[in-house]
């Protein structure tokens, strides 16, 4: 594809590990700009040398959705440095799992202001730099965003309710040229992953499991697609059945 993005400014969430990483060094060798937004500072200058191999301009905003402040305080940084916004990846992610019975609300609190408040701030504050480029947006969804199953209805609860707020802004700024995708994703290889693994006494083995480069490649495909077109949704899983 070469640099067909080049000119344009792309913000990853997630972006220190996993898909996040992985679009975000994906959108750097297409040519864009990348802001990388998340938690650990060091994971994300990881990720920094690996996307400033093909493009120059790479920012850092370090953020921990799980606190309200800091979600602030990184929205009133993005509006001031970045007025024009071609691409928003939302690919921040947190999970915890257990029966109905013994989850905490704790935990549904912590699920909530990660998968779905911290997306929606987000949304909300930079549509304006959005809709002014005819921008995109792209929610990483799961597969458990529309067909949930035992001990996650938490996250379950969250990642449709992600789903619900990706289809609504669809609705509501298709007219202004904004296109608007989901991704939902099965099981992925990823430190996430392999901490469920562990925690459910399975052997991980991440080469049975989608890849974060998968989910990067078609993101990327979509995003570059003629402007006559618009994926709302993409639906992908493990190969290997049973992973």
């Amino acid at each position: 594809m070469g640099e067909i993005l080049t000119g344009q400014t792309a913000l990853v969430t997630g972006a220190s590990s996993g898909i996040g990483r992985a679009i975000a060094v994906g959108l750097a060798r297409n040519g864009a700009s990348v802001c990388l937004l998340g938690r650990d500072e060091p994971r994300l200058r990881m990720t920094t040398n690996l996307a400033s191999r093909t493009v120059s301009k790479v920012r850092i905003y370090r953020a921990d959705f799980s606190s309200k402040q800091d979600l602030s305080r990184v929205v009133l940084r993005l509006q001031q440095d970045v007025r024009r916004l071609h691409i928003l990846v939302h690919a921040a992610g947190e999970i915890a799992v257990g029966d109905i019975l013994s989850s905490t609300a704790t935990s549904f609190d912590l699920q909530y202001r990660v998968n779905l408040r911290a997306p929606y701030v987000l949304t909300h504050s930079l549509l304006p730099q959005l809709t002014i480029c005819q921008g995109q947006v792209v929610f990483i969804n799961s597969s458990m965003g529309v067909q949930t199953k035992a001990n996650v209805s938490q996250y379950a609860a969250t990642k449709h309710g992600l789903k619900a707020m990706a289809d609504t802004l669809r609705q509501e700024v298709n007219d202004k040229e904004v296109r608007v995708l989901s991704v939902f994703a099965g099981q992925t290889a990823s430190a996430m992953q392999e901490k469920l693994y562990r925690q459910a006494k399975r052997p991980y083995d991440p080469k049975s499991l989608l890849q974060p480069e998968d989910i990067a490649s078609m993101v990327i495909s979509a995003l570059v697609l003629p402007r006559t077109a618009e994926v709302t949704d993409i639906h992908v899983r493990p190969l290997k059945k049973g992973a």
